[in-house]
């Protein structure tokens, strides 16, 4: 008898609920060929009694990828509130003298973990922040500075990303760590012009600028593929890029992440006060460099207050960025246990996850957004997330609707675009190499609510064939529940 009969009749004893063409439809899956050498989580529950619908390996611990940031944004809403904002603040150290409009000190940039200053995903809060700083420090007569703009990045601990994160990640955008005083996404776009095939593509532009920071550039032009690294690491003043992007371009951008946010911040601003007729007299700095610099002597100036969290968690969950789940991570640890580390982050999100009835046993937390090779959950765990986010958080409605709608936006705008799932699907898409998995809710045509995980390591083959096995196993239940 063939291993994946056994199974069926296996599941079919032991949970009743499981439907014949459920199970074939899961045993095909096993079955290909790309899914041999794989090894595979899922559960699929009805959202109402708790049943078991479908199940494969359930309590495996396998590698999640980014719907870890399932983990990471449930523990925010129901730990913070998804009223919680971060707040920046500008103020200055030393005295003024009045007659002479002179700060006899620094302006000071203090940081408080805000995940999205300057985001272009928030123009509605932060467009023109920068400009409103320069008007209130020029509003209380300042029009001299004797000292520096100093950024105060010590909100946080200085280890910007987690250890585990691979080499390959850090200089670009998605491998963007969190600072005490993050900007613009810690994102900078590098611009190239490229010709004929093998070729050397020219940087013809980066921004936003990044004074004092030079890219070693060995790329080459190759196909229409993007398959360019930016190589640099957090607080470096170097990197290089190596790898191939498209050939015959005019304009080809690499996103990457910016190696010293705090610095470039100080930098940026000292610079537009210097165009703005404010003259100042230091060299920008942060208290990372100096840290003699951190002291009470600090008068408020003006205030930034970013998006509440459930909108910043509606972008992050919706777009996958791994920069604000990292934040979050550390403001857990900051709030509760008054150290905003990653691994102290990891302690508090695993005291939630007790306290929400789920076996941390076999799940492992390395970081915030999933992008670590190290982080391990498993579906059953995982779909008890889920129900205990449904059933008890006064927080749900946000929850899910930062999850995305299949076809049509953020992770999933490519995929489950069978008009079955339009308007009976929400969830959060996980990927990195050898890794693909989905995690969310689902109603059948029945009106049963669903929910699942599915998560699978070392497939071979395609993505797109494994993503269409795991749209053809939520598609059986959607149609025969």
């Amino acid at each position: 008898m063939k291993m994946g009969r056994i199974l069926l009749i296996f599941c079919l004893v032991l949970f009743p609920a499981v439907s014949y063409s459920q199970q074939a439809q899961l045993e095909k899956f096993l079955s290909d060929s790309s899914m041999i050498h794989s090894s595979v989580s899922l559960c699929i529950i009805d959202a109402d009694s708790g049943n078991i619908i479908s199940q494969y390996n359930s309590e495996k611990s396998l590698t999640p990828a980014s719907i870890l940031k399932l983990v990471t944004t449930a523990a925010a809403f129901e730990m913070l509130g998804k009223d919680y904002t971060f707040k920046t603040k500008v103020g200055y150290s030393g005295d003024i003298r009045k007659g002479a409009k002179t700060l006899e000190g620094n302006i000071i940039i203090r940081g408080g973990g805000d995940p999205s200053l300057g985001s272009e995903n928030f123009p509605e809060v932060y467009t023109g922040f920068l400009d409103k700083w320069i008007q209130d420090i020029k509003a209380i007569g300042i029009r001299k500075i004797k000292g520096s703009i100093v950024s105060d990045d010590s909100y946080y601990d200085y280890q910007t990303v987690p250890p585990g994160w691979s080499w390959e990640d850090l200089g670009n955008y998605y491998g963007a760590g969190a600072y005490g005083l993050s900007v613009f996404d810690n994102n900078l776009e590098i611009h190239f012009k490229t010709s004929e095939k093998g070729s050397f593509p020219l940087i013809t532009q980066i921004s936003p600028e990044q004074p004092g920071i030079g890219f070693t550039n060995l790329l080459t032009a190759s196909g229409t593929g993007d398959n360019g690294y930016i190589f640099s690491a957090p607080y470096s003043n170097s990197g290089w890029i190596s790898g191939t992007i498209p050939e015959n371009r005019a304009d080809f951008i690499l996103n990457g992440s910016i190696p010293d946010p705090p610095l470039f911040l100080s930098t940026t601003l000292s610079n537009k006060l210097k165009s703005s007729g404010i003259k100042v007299s230091g060299d920008p700095i942060t208290t990372r460099i100096k840290p003699e610099l951190i002291n009470d002597n600090f008068t408020l100036i003006s205030e930034t207050t970013s998006p509440p969290l459930s909108e910043i968690i509606k972008v992050l969950n919706h777009k996958s960025v791994n920069q604000y789940a990292e934040h979050l991570i550390k403001e857990l640890g900051k709030v509760y246990k008054k150290s905003g580390s990653t691994a102290v982050g990891a302690e508090v999100i695993m005291e939630f996850l007790d306290s929400a009835g789920v076996d941390t046993g076999g799940m492992f937390i390395e970081d915030g957004s999933g992008l670590s090779s190290l982080d391990a959950v498993n579906s059953g765990e995982m779909v008890k997330l889920l129900m205990f986010m449904k059933r008890n958080s006064s927080s749900f409605e946000d929850f899910f609707m930062s999850l995305a709608e299949p076809g049509k936006e953020g992770t999933l705008k490519n995929y489950f675009k069978d008009p079955v799932f339009e308007s009976r699907l929400r969830a959060k898409s996980g990927t990195l190499t050898r890794v693909k998995s989905y995690a969310g809710y689902f109603t059948t045509l029945s009106g049963k609510e669903m929910i699942f995980c599915i998560i699978i390591n070392n497939f071979s083959g395609p993505a797109r064939k494994v993503i269409s096995g795991i749209e053809e196993i939520i598609k059986e239940t959607i149609l025969n529940r």
